[in-house]
């Protein structure tokens, strides 16, 4: 049965940001609210956490999947980074982004697509999210919290406890924070691919 942890959007409080903490820690899947829509969010080490992802979303090892961090140091930690893709980035961190970009020897195979080496990786503007992320003082491995079937992701606390209440362990609960997904940018090729429209606008990459 997952916890669920009535959170502070604006000003999460700090004893449950490090209840949260622990509990990914040792293993726990998260349900936590981002600056575009409530996500499913696991260790980066945990190969058995990642695996129920897989199994909750019905995706294969080719899905991308997206590791959040607290700013652009960390990006540039865990993917390749030129000075075109650095700038780029800079210009849109934090936001309802998803950057596809080529995975660094800091990041296991496992999370990365099998034959092009590649993850997701965002910067986050919300304060659940970010906190989350500086009390754990690491990334998050996350995807969507859209469910197979369904054509949005779910937005409400007491829904995806609904939905997911035995395959969850802790449900970060701010209330609702949309469901409109991120914009989705691939930097790997010599121009920024749009992959997928999402909250995030696309000016800024010339793709408007």
């Amino acid at each position: 049965m997952a916890r669920v942890v009535n959170i502070h959007p604006e000003s999460p409080q700090q004893r449950l940001l490090a209840q949260a903490a622990d509990f990914i820690r040792k293993g726990a899947i998260v349900a936590l609210p981002t600056d575009s829509c409530y996500a499913l969010g696991c260790h980066l080490g945990d190969k058995e956490a990642l695996d129920r992802i897989r199994l909750i979303r019905q995706m294969d090892e080719r899905h991308h999947l997206t590791l959040m961090v607290r700013d652009l140091s960390e990006i540039a930690h865990f993917a390749r980074v030129d000075n075109a893709q650095y700038r780029l980035l800079k210009a849109a961190t934090p936001g309802s982004y998803t950057f596809i970009l080529e995975g660094s020897k800091e990041l296991p195979r496992r999370v990365m697509h099998p034959k092009r080496k590649t993850i997701g990786l965002r910067v986050p503007d919300h304060p659940v999210a970010l906190a989350l992320l500086e009390e754990l003082n690491e990334p998050l491995l996350t995807t969507t919290l859209q469910l197979p079937g369904d054509e949005l992701p779910l937005t409400e606390g007491w829904e995806i406890q609904d939905r997911l209440d035995d395959q969850l362990e802790l449900i970060l609960d701010c209330g609702p924070c949309g469901t409109e997904p991120t914009t989705i940018i691939d930097l790997t090729g010599a121009v920024p691919e749009l992959i997928r429209a999402g909250r995030g606008p696309l000016e800024l990459f010339g793709l408007g």
